[in-house]
């Protein structure tokens, strides 16, 4: 299953709220390091978005470009 930048951002934004939250230490340490692995993984899954769409677009030219010679 492909998870979305949507889905891992509200991930990170909600360890960062429990950790603002938390009263102890190694609670807060913990949440903190969950909300920049949540962080990482979203910024990834948005570099993975805009390639895509850049390939399909590329793509789509490319056969425009076919059927304009044809």
């Amino acid at each position: 299953m492909s998870q979305t930048f949507e889905f891992y951002n509200e991930r990170a934004n909600e360890a960062a709220a429990d950790a603002k939250k938390a009263k102890l230490a190694n609670v807060r340490r913990r949440l903190l390091r969950a909300e920049r692995s949540w962080r990482g993984l979203a910024a990834r899954a948005k570099a993975v978005a805009e390639m895509r769409t850049k390939v399909l677009r590329e793509k789509a030219a490319e056969r425009d470009a076919e059927a304009a010679k044809a």
